[in-house]
């Protein structure tokens, strides 16, 4: 299995049957299952989403946005309880090229990927456990994980 970094970006090779350790990145030692929600931006994505071979939940979200503020702790819940599926946020003012690419309308966006490609989509601010239930559900029906 391979994991970039969420810190330097390097892509790191790890055994399938060690991903519920800790594992350290070979090269700044940060932790590479860390269950905490990480920011993406138009220049980190790509290497990021490619280079991970775990399912990731993309939430496209800004900082004046309600629906988006009230969705932080149950993003966050979610990704305590989903440790094989990484779980990032990407500020779609600041990161403009990427909401253009995934045509982001309406905010919070919740987009799943797999293999760096998008198979489901949910607007709107859920909770932990609407959420948890909408990505295990997906990925079933897709026999990921």
């Amino acid at each position: 299995m391979q994991i970039v970094c969420t810190q330097c970006s390097a892509k790191n090779r790890v055994p399938d049957d060690k991903l519920d350790h800790v594992l350290a990145c070979g090269k700044c030692g940060v932790d590479l299952m860390t269950t905490e929600p990480f920011e993406l931006n138009d220049q980190t994505f790509e290497r990021y989403v490619t280079g991970t071979e775990l399912p990731i939940v993309i939430d496209f979200w800004a900082t004046w946005c309600g629906p988006c503020l009230s969705m932080v702790p149950h993003f966050k819940k979610a990704a305590q309880a989903l440790t094989k599926v990484k779980f990032a946020k990407v500020d779609s003012d600041q990161s403009k090229l990427l909401s253009q690419r995934y045509g982001i309308k309406s905010i919070p966006t919740l987009i799943l990927l797999s293999g760096g490609k998008e198979i489901a989509r949910r607007s709107g601010a859920l909770s932990a456990s609407e959420l948890v239930n909408w990505i295990t559900n997906q990925l079933s029906a897709r026999g990921i994980q």
